[in-house]
């Protein structure tokens, strides 16, 4: 049975669509975005042409010419009884829009860390013992979440296994902490542009985002900043403080102390996300963590980044009573961290110091190859140049993201426009390129935005079709 979108519902995921193109053609576009970032799934009913007519304040017609267009494109199709569905991904069709054998820059994550298949298969010589179990752990293995404990205290913060829950990645962390900690209306503080499936984790449970601006020239707004947990003081206030993703800045020492004391004068509990925040490239010294003092602060880390996306093990650290309030609460999400998983873990935290230099060797070679080829190739824009993280946050010079971002899937090369990073709108003249695999590959995406930027400058981009469906950002 096909799932059906609202047209309020679409209405709030189109945001600000209107663009200088005709209504029809942008609408189209905007749905196409939507499917692309994955934000509509294949075989979601879309709302009826009168419907969503009403809902945007636009003619019937204008509706109908972006549907057509779609159909046109094999984005959707018509169907007795449910209208107007998107298709979905399909190797057999003819459409460019449909063939993944191009370069994914959706995903910023690096390839799996080398040693990792000897760290599986030495785990799994414990077959015995772990399937003597009940097969997963609801709180954590302790030695799992030793080691992790023992992480944070080498960084200054004193941690007890008691304080760390282990859980199926941080998505999962974070969806707990949402759903346990927030209720409807609660105010959730964010930067823009800010990890979109964060923000769509905090706007299920009902919250209300309110942004802050972090550039990547200027870093994090204060005064915009303190003003907004005066006036707002949000429930949770998430930040990313060791580059962030997007921009791929992290925070200075005076940005620090603006946080924290604005968090503590509005009695807004730091939700600090620590997914990139070992993914130092130059070798730079580290600052001393955001939050440091504030005993109601949360983290939340993984593996995904810093060893390999599939190996699903995240973990929240937090104060003893906010850990039991989470496991809980639990039992309504999921009934635990798998323990193969986290045999392989226990085994991968000890050997960070390893992993960690092999990574960030990786990762700045990616960087150094996709700065270096934009530059050359595409001197306008403004190419930041970031000390670790995953991703450069390249600035435009014109409001024309999702323009570029749907006349490179065109030609093979399938990236997130702007917008998708934005908490209240906007970042049309901003666009996120990963830097997570080979040089090769990158200079090759460095090309293909050149000939893109060509295009939809000149007014000309894409003579077909817009951009395919595709995996969610991450």
């Amino acid at each position: 049975m096909d799932s059906r979108l609202s047209a309020r519902a679409l209405v709030e995921l189109l945001g600000l669509w209107r663009t200088s193109e005709p209504a029809f053609d942008a609408l189209a576009d905007g749905i196409r975005l939507l499917c692309l970032d994955n934000r509509i799934a294949p075989e979601t009913a879309l709302p009826a042409e009168r419907e969503l007519a009403a809902a945007l304040g636009v003619s019937r017609t204008t509706v109908a010419a972006a549907y057509r267009g779609l159909r046109a494109t094999g984005h959707i199709v018509s169907r007795q009884g449910s209208g107007s569905v998107t298709r979905p991904l399909g190797r057999t069709t003819s459409a460019r829009w449909f063939d993944r054998e191009g370069i994914d820059l959706q995903q910023a994550s690096p390839p799996a860390w080398p040693g990792l298949p000897g760290v599986i298969a030495e785990a799994a010589t414990s077959a015995t013992a772990l399937v003597s179990r009940a097969g997963y752990d609801i709180l954590g293995h302790s030695e799992l979440r030793a080691a992790i404990a023992d992480r944070y205290a080498l960084l200054g913060i004193p941690t007890s296994p008691a304080q760390i829950m282990v859980t199926t990645g941080a998505q999962q962390a974070l969806n707990l902490i949402a759903s346990t900690l927030l209720r409807r209306a609660d105010r959730v503080l964010l930067e823009t542009p800010s990890y979109p499936h964060a923000m769509e984790t905090f706007r299920r449970v009902g919250a209300r985002l309110v942004g802050v601006p972090v550039e990547t020239a200027h870093g994090w707004d204060l005064d915009r900043a303190a003003q907004a947990f005066a006036r707002t003081r949000p429930v949770l206030a998430y930040l990313m403080p060791e580059f962030q993703n997007p921009t791929g800045r992290s925070m200075t020492v005076e940005e620090r102390v603006v946080f924290e004391r604005a968090a503590h004068d509005a009695g807004s509990v730091l939700l600090i996300d620590e997914t990139t925040a070992d993914l130092d490239i130059d070798g730079l010294p580290r600052a001393r963590p955001l939050g440091t003092e504030d005993t109601g602060t949360i983290r939340v880390g993984s593996l995904g980044k810093s060893v390999w996306g599939g190996l699903r093990i995240g973990w929240i650290r937090a104060a003893d009573d906010v850990i039991r309030r989470l496991r809980a609460a639990r039992p309504t999400h999921d009934l635990g961290t798998p323990d193969l998983e986290q045999a392989v873990a226990t085994r991968i935290v000890h050997r960070l110091d390893e992993i960690l230099p092999q990574r960030a060797a990786l990762l700045g070679a990616g960087r150094d190859a996709l700065t270096a080829a934009l530059r050359r190739g595409l001197p306008e824009w403004s190419v930041p140049q970031v000390h670790g993280g995953v991703a450069i946050w390249v600035g435009l010079g014109a409001p024309l993201s999702s323009a570029l971002v749907i006349d490179a899937a065109a030609h093979g090369l399938h990236l997130s426009a702007g917008p998708r990073f934005a908490v209240e709108g906007g970042h049309e003249r901003h666009l996120r390129i990963p830097f997570t695999t080979e040089p090769r590959e990158l200079e090759r995406a460095a090309e293909i935005l050149a000939g893109s930027w060509q295009r939809v400058t000149a007014g000309t981009p894409r003579t077909t079709a817009s951009a395919t469906l595709a995996e969610a950002v991450v």
